[in-house]
């Protein structure tokens, strides 16, 4: 039976009762034996919160992670305990190092069965210690409401990322009185002292050649009117990390796209020149910057950050502000000198202009679909809210280097861990919060990791485009063979016999395979009208390189633009 009105609830009531407090109104999960207590309240409240039941746990957590990274709230997990609770490990790290926020909810044995190996134990609290901001295991029914609220707080906080809360099967069930609580806020971040402000826009109004770096953190915070704003008043170009792209629109004519290991030739070389970097909301993580030391040589460097661990990390920065990044960008433009460099923006065409001889000298005098050709299709046909996501590999960074992405949080991909099997999940959950269509960028090695997902895109009509780029090979890895390894190819070409275009009629997808770039305007078209998912396998060479690239270990001195420079 129920609980009564303002009767004591029982733990799982709590829980989702807390939920709904907080605003939630999808989450994502798999039941199990440990939560089926959860699952029981999860019913008797289906009118206010919806539940999507995926394949697989890890696909509901990259689900999870693709809702909140699409909508900016926090995406919510459930699943039960050992097996269940494992299988979000890789989508909680994922969610991590990319700074999504994330509460997982897992269920486990009742407390008086810990630690005596008893069905589906684990330590999960244990095990996710490293990849979270912060864990719970529930020992009070007392604390269960101000736990969860306190786990959106957090995970919403300063630098976001995931929380996980672990509850015991008996304080799922016991009892205790519960009253309803506001939506809770994020903890106030320290104000900028003001001398530093005034640093930073002394900094910048001595620089001559200013190039702003922006990353996930202002993409998260929406600041492109306000990058584009400085931009304008100090005659800056802009730049972004793979973590950036959608934070400003890829039109805009101070935009020179994603710089770093497989960037722009205009955006890494125009950061190389800069005498002034400003960074908003990024790492400066390895696959940006090449070699550490060789980095931005001749720049003075300023990064703006929630996170004080941040400054300095990675590179070697001459001013670090630690606060509300939105506000501290604000103040800095606000005493900030109107500038105009001519020089700098004639370099900057010069840039460009190589940038486009490279980009056709590479591509074939015949007509073969390639990476470039098959984006110029999409990019035609899509809309500027169609979400973009991606799997991980050379199909991830082609996407990266020629999608056009004009809105905030368009783009959904795992930038820090590089998990392959992400995009599927990640699609499916930015839907449900969005609404929009999606189109699916994948491989067919990164594809055959979570392909069960099909079975929740088609069981909710997920309008996800899945365009599949196989070539047969796990790319990424052969390339590295290929220009590191003296072509070495080995456990990168594995034969399969796949036929994707059955497997997903299989699952109830509708499915195509095609081979010109007119099968591929007409699939395309018809799959962006389709009400639910539709697969697009596009064969393509397994010798295409992702290109420019900076070798692993080098500098941005090391640049490689074209295959001839590899021979």
């Amino acid at each position: 039976m129920r609980n009564k009105k303002n009767a004591p609830m029982t733990g799982a009531r709590i829980l989702i009762e807390t939920l709904i407090e907080q605003g939630v109104t999808d989450v994502f999960g798999y039941p199990g034996g440990q939560v089926v207590d959860i699952y029981d309240e999860l019913y008797h409240r289906r009118d206010a919160l919806r539940h999507i039941l995926t394949a697989h746990e890890q696909g509901a957590a990259h689900a999870a992670d693709g809702y909140a990274r699409a909508t900016g709230k926090v995406g919510v997990v459930i699943a039960t305990s050992g097996p269940g609770a494992t299988n979000l490990v890789t989508g909680i790290a994922t969610a991590m190092i990319d700074s999504v926020p994330l509460v997982a909810i897992t269920g486990n044995v009742s407390t008086d069965q810990i630690g005596k190996d008893s069905f589906q134990e684990i330590n999960i609290y244990g095990i996710t210690m490293p990849i979270t901001k912060h864990n719970y295991f529930v020992t009070d029914i007392r604390t269960l409401a101000d736990t969860i609220r306190e786990a959106f707080r957090i995970a919403k906080s300063g630098r976001p990322g995931p929380v996980l809360i672990d509850i015991p099967k008996d304080i799922q069930t016991a009892l205790c009185d519960w009253a309803p609580q506001p939506v809770v806020s994020p903890y106030p971040l320290p104000a900028v002292p003001e001398e530093q402000i005034a640093a930073a826009a002394a900094l910048i109004n001595a620089a001559k050649r200013p190039f702003i770096y922006v990353g996930g953190g202002a993409a998260a915070r929406e600041m492109a009117p306000q990058i584009l704003a400085l931009a304008d008043k100090i005659d800056a170009v802009i730049g972004c990390t793979f973590m950036g792209l959608s934070a400003i629109p890829h039109k805009h004519k101070r935009f020179l796209g994603m710089q770093g290991m497989h960037g722009n030739y205009a955006s890494t070389m125009a950061n190389k020149a800069a005498d002034l970097v400003i960074g908003v909301g990024v790492r400066f993580s390895d696959r940006a910057t090449g070699r550490p030391d060789a980095y931005a040589k001749n720049a003075k460097i300023i990064q703006l950050d929630a996170d004080l661990s941040e400054i300095n990390k990675n590179v070697r920065v001459d001013l670090g502000l630690i606060g509300d990044i939105t506000a501290t960008f604000s103040a800095i433009t606000a005493l900030c000198e109107e500038k105009r460099h001519p020089t700098w923006q004639k370099e900057i065409r010069a840039l460009q202009q190589e940038a486009q001889r490279i980009a056709e000298a590479a591509e074939p005098a015949d007509a073969r679909l390639t990476p470039k050709r098959i984006f110029e299709v999409v990019n035609a046909l899509k809309n500027d809210r169609t979400l973009i996501a991606t799997d991980v590999g050379q199909h991830q960074m082609w996407t990266a280097q020629y999608i056009d992405l004009e809105c905030d949080r368009r783009f959904l991909s795992s930038g820090g861990l590089g998990t392959m099997g992400y995009g599927l999940g990640a699609a499916i959950g930015a839907h449900i919060g969005d609404k929009n269509r999606v189109i699916l960028v994948t491989g067919d090695g990164s594809f055959g990791m979570n392909l069960n997902e099909l079975a929740t895109a088609v069981t909710y009509r997920i309008p996800v485009t899945i365009l599949l780029l196989n070539n047969g090979v796990l790319g990424m890895v052969r390339q590295m063979q290929t220009l590191m390894f003296d072509k070495r190819h080995y456990a990168t070409e594995p034969a399969r016999q796949t036929d994707y275009v059955k497997v997903a009629e299989g699952f109830g997808a509708k499915a195509t395979r095609i081979r010109t770039k007119q099968e591929l305007e007409t699939a395309i078209s018809e799959a962006m009208q389709y009400d639910g998912p539709y697969l697009i396998e596009i064969p393509i060479d397994k010798e295409e390189l992702v290109l420019p690239m900076l070798p692993p270990g080098g500098a941005i001195d090391d640049i490689i633009t074209q295959k001839e420079d590899l021979l």
